[in-house]
């Protein structure tokens, strides 16, 4: 048996149970979720227009922390696109199921998630801030290793400067978030060979319990391309 060191393994345990503490919270409060998380807000309509330019009609999408399968899915779905929604939550997932039978519905975690699909678009809405910030790059680096030439990822992040991970609560439950600075984000998306076409706060950090949110579109360039204005 090989030992594994005690600084690993320490981080190992933390990281399961931050798999666990979200996943089960999520498990609680699928019922009110469901019923709270039915349109878009702010401009995510705007976001996901920008998301979906160039998109071929029809072709499959990855919606990535998709939780009941709305609003992202279901709007998906309704302009012809076909998904595969992915969450760690069982009972966000068997809501999409029967939401939309039709669509494929995956079981995971972002920071184990392999697929072999390639997709026209990748959408990561509110999931990464719930992973430790140390797996945010080799999360990005397999999202978009998943994106076709051209296509297009949509995501939040944490947007403080300078808060540690935290927990709060939500519906009376407790989860758990982290973030790099927004500057160590925009590092990771050119690091990972992504383009930001739209990179914005979407609320401030409000020095209290808001600690701010950035919106990010960005595309995996094709061959030959010219970078993004």
């Amino acid at each position: 048996m090989t030992r594994v060191p005690r600084n690993l393994a320490r981080a190992a345990t933390a990281g399961a149970m931050v798999v666990r503490l979200n996943r089960d919270s999520y498990d609680r409060i699928a019922p009110e979720w469901d019923r709270a998380r039915r349109e878009f807000v702010h401009r995510e309509a705007e976001y996901l227009d920008a998301l979906l330019d160039g998109a071929p009609a029809g072709s499959l999408v990855l919606d990535a922390g998709c939780g009941t399968g709305r609003p992202m899915a279901d709007a998906l779905v309704k302009r012809g696109f076909r998904v595969v929604g992915v969450d760690q939550s069982p009972a966000m997932l068997a809501r999409a199921r029967a939401r939309l039978p039709h669509e494929r519905w995956v079981e995971g975690a972002l920071e184990t998630l392999e697929l072999d699909e390639e997709f026209a678009a990748v959408i990561c809405w509110d999931a990464l801030f719930h992973v430790e910030r140390r797996h945010h790059e080799a999360v990005l680096a397999r999202l978009a290793g998943m994106l076709a030439p051209g296509g297009r990822i949509m995501l939040t992040a944490g947007g403080s400067d300078d808060s540690p991970p935290f927990t709060d609560t939500m519906f009376g439950e407790q989860f758990f978030y982290d973030s790099w600075p927004p500057d160590e984000t925009l590092a990771i998306m050119h690091r990972t060979g992504l383009e930001p076409v739209i990179f914005e706060y979407m609320n401030r950090p409000d020095g209290a319990r808001d600690r701010g949110r950035i919106a990010i579109v960005a595309r995996r360039p094709a061959p030959d391309a010219p970078p993004a204005p």
